[in-house]
């Protein structure tokens, strides 16, 4: 059976709002986009990739998904490549939504039980990033795995957040270490029953 992981930059006041760049995601006037890249360095990049083997795909919300394969088709290198190389499937309230880039899968109508499908049907990991209304969906279905986040000594006050809904979750930590700039990378495991 397959898993789902959630893997987020994160402020300490919650927010995943536009960590990789200024214009990322303005939404509600945000307007401090980028803050995550000053702190960001090796460490965190082989964290994220030791999560990243060859049997997993990327399941994204639309605006997530636009926004991500967008930039990173732009800039070119090997992330380019491996995105778009990978699995990636795609949550959208359009069933009409096109999918600009390859080996994309929309995922329409109820969106947790199409997840609760994948997970049955493979032992693929589904790796989620950025996608914030996706994973409030996901959580409360109860088919959140695991988390890593990259919490970042930082508070903005303002901005979408990870847990920005009513639905509880109890997560266990099963391991942690420090950057030398002071992200902490934290993995947690959902606590079920």
């Amino acid at each position: 059976m397959g898993k789902v992981i959630v893997m987020n930059h994160v402020t300490l006041d919650g927010v995943i709002q536009a960590p990789g760049r200024a214009d990322e995601d303005t939404r509600d006037g945000f307007a401090h986009g980028g803050w995550a890249v000053p702190r960001s360095d090796e460490s965190i990049g082989a964290k994220m990739g030791g999560l990243m083997g060859a049997e997993h795909a990327f399941l994204f919300g639309r605006r997530t998904y636009e926004q991500l394969l967008a930039s990173w088709n732009a800039q070119g290198g090997p992330f380019k490549e491996a995105l778009n190389s990978t699995a990636k499937y795609v949550a959208s309230r359009n069933p009409e939504a096109q999918l600009q880039w390859p080996n994309s899968t929309l995922l329409g109508g109820d969106v947790p039980e199409a997840v609760k499908d994948l997970k049955r049907g493979s032992d693929t990991t589904l790796v989620v990033m950025g996608s914030g209304v996706l994973i409030g969906s996901l959580m409360a279905a109860g088919l959140i795995d695991e988390y890593l986040l990259m919490i970042h000594p930082l508070v903005l006050g303002t901005g979408r957040r990870l847990f920005a809904g009513d639905t509880p979750a109890s997560l266990r930590l099963v391991d942690s270490s420090a950057t030398a700039s002071g992200v902490l990378m934290a993995t947690y495991e959902a606590v079920r029953g």
